[in-house]
C-alpha cells in the first residue's frame, strides 16, 4: 500500500495541473486548493493505512527544504526597478507586519491558547507573516520550523486561500479603478519582458517541455545542488540543540539558495522554479491527507478567519496610505500588493486586467524577494510575539 500511495502523491499533481489547463472551471479554482481537497478526502476516507504516517512525515519534512532553493536559483536580485521595487516592497512589508501585530492584540483574547487550533496565536501570526510576505513555500517552511500541527496548518491555509480569493475579486472588480482614483496613475501600454525572472509572464503552461533534454539535464543539476544545500544545512544543524535544528535548516537553505542565485550558470537553469513549485504541490496533497477533520475547532477557527481578513485588508489600507504619502503610482502599489498577498504567479493576471504589462517585472521582483525573506520575517515575528 505504501508504494501506490507514494506514486499517488507524485502523479496526482501532474493530473490536476493537466485538468486545470483543460477545464476552465478547475483552472479558476487552482491546483493548490484542488490538491488540498483531494488530500483531505483521501486522508479521511480510511484508505490510508496507519503505518503510512512515517512516509507522510518524511515527505512533509524533506520536500519543502528541497523546494525552496530550487525556487530561488533562477532569481536575479540585482536586476530590478530599484525605486519602485524597494518602495513598494518596504511599504508592503511594513503594512503586513503592522497589521499582523495589531491583529495579534485584537484577536489574542478571543483565540487564546487553545491547543486544538495550534496552541497559541504566536505561531499563527508567524505563518501569516511568512505567507503574506512570501507565499505557500514560506507558510509550509514556518509550519515545519515551529512544529505547528497539520490541522492548524490546513485551517490557516484554507482560510488564507478563501480570503485571498475575495481580495483578488475585489482588486479585479473595483480595486483597480478605486486605487487609480486615489493614487497617481499614468496610462501605459508598454510591454515588458525579462528573461531573468523565473516566471514567464506569457507562459500558461510552465511544465511544457519539462522532460526535453535541454531542460531536464540542467534541471537534474539544480536538483543535485538543492540536495547538496539541504545536506549542508542538515549537517550544520546537528551541532545545535534539537529544538533549533529545523529552524537552522530552513534559514540556511534560504540563505544558500539566495547565494546560489548570484551564480550565472545556476540562475540560467530553466524550469528550476517550476520544479520547486511542483514539490509544493506534492506537499499540499500530503499534508492535507494527514489532517483529521474531526480535530478541527470551527469555533476557534472563526476568529482565525477574522484575523486573516483583518491582516489582508488592513495591510492593503496601510499600504494605500503610505503610497499616498510617498507618491507611488496606483498600478505599482496594487501589483506589489497582489504579489505579496496572492504570490507572484498572479502578477501577470492583474497586469493584464490593468492593461499595463510594464509593471510585471516590479510585481514579480517584489514577490520573489518576499519569498527570500518570508522565512526570516515569519520566524522572527513568532519569536517576538
Amino acid at each position: 500500500m505504501i508504494l501506490p500511495l507514494t506514486a499517488a502523491y507524485i502523479i496526482t499533481p501532474a493530473i490536476v495541473l493537466w485538468l486545470c489547463r483543460k477545464i476552465k472551471f478547475l483552472g479558476k479554482i487552482g491546483p493548490v486548493l484542488l490538491l488540498y481537497l483531494i488530500g483531505i478526502i483521501l486522508g479521511n476516507s480510511g484508505l490510508i493505512p496507519e503505518n503510512a504516517f512515517k512516509l507522510q512525515d518524511m515527505i512533509v519534512t524533506i520536500i519543502i527544504p528541497l523546494a525552496i532553493p530550487m525556487m530561488l536559483f533562477s532569481c536575479n536580485f540585482l536586476q530590478w526597478n530599484i525605486r519602485n521595487a524597494v518602495l513598494t516592497l518596504v511599504t508592503g512589508i511594513i503594512a503586513v507586519v503592522a497589521a499582523i501585530f495589531a491583529g495579534y492584540f485584537i484577536f489574542k483574547p478571543l483565540i487564546g491558547n487553545d491547543p486544538s487550533i495550534g496552541g497559541n496565536i504566536d505561531n499563527i501570526a508567524g505563518m501569516l507573516a511568512g505567507v503574506y510576505t512570501g507565499g505557500t513555500p514560506n507558510l509550509a517552511a514556518i509550519k515545519i520550523m515551529l512544529g505547528i500541527p497539520n490541522e492548524t496548518y490546513i485551517m490557516v491555509h484554507s482560510y488564507d486561500m478563501a480570503i485571498s480569493l475575495v481580495y483578488l475579486t475585489f482588486v479585479l472588480s473595483i480595486g483597480i479603478r478605486l486605487f487609480r482614483k486615489i493614487l497617481h496613475y499614468e496610462p501605459s501600454g508598454k510591454s515588458t519582458k525579462s528573461e531573468h525572472m523565473p516566471i514567464e509572464p506569457e507562459s500558461e503552461e510552465p511544465y511544457k517541455g519539462f522532460l526535453k533534454r535541454e531542460n531536464f539535464l540542467p534541471l537534474l543539476g539544480a536538483i543535485g545542488l538543492s540536495v547538496l544545500i539541504f545536506a549542508l544545512a542538515g549537517g550544520l544543524s546537528l551541532i545545535l540543540p534539537k529544538d533549533m535544528q529545523m529552524v537552522v535548516v530552513i534559514l540556511t537553505i534560504t540563505s544558500l539558495g539566495i547565494g546560489a542565485s548570484f551564480i550565472k550558470k545556476v540562475r540560467e537553469i530553466k524550469k528550476s522554479y517550476d520544479a520547486g513549485m511542483y514539490l509544493v504541490y506534492i506537499f499540499s496533497m500530503v499534508v492535507a491527507s494527514m489532517a483529521d477533520l474531526s480535530r478541527l475547532n470551527l469555533a476557534g477557527g472563526f476568529y482565525v478567519l477574522l484575523y486573516i481578513v483583518f491582516v489582508i485588508f488592513g495591510s492593503l489600507f496601510l499600504q494605500l496610505l503610505m503610497a499616498r504619502i510617498l507618491k507611488i503610482d496606483a498600478d505599482t502599489v496594487l501589483i506589489s500588493s497582489v504579489s505579496l498577498i496572492n504570490s507572484p504567479p498572479f502578477v501577470p493576471l492583474i497586469a493584464t486586467a490593468m492593461n499595463n504589462r510594464g509593471v510585471i517585472i516590479t510585481g514579480l521582483t517584489v514577490g520573489l524577494v518576499g519569498y527570500a525573506i518570508g522565512n526570516y520575517i515569519g520566524y522572527l515575528i513568532s519569536i517576538i510575539l
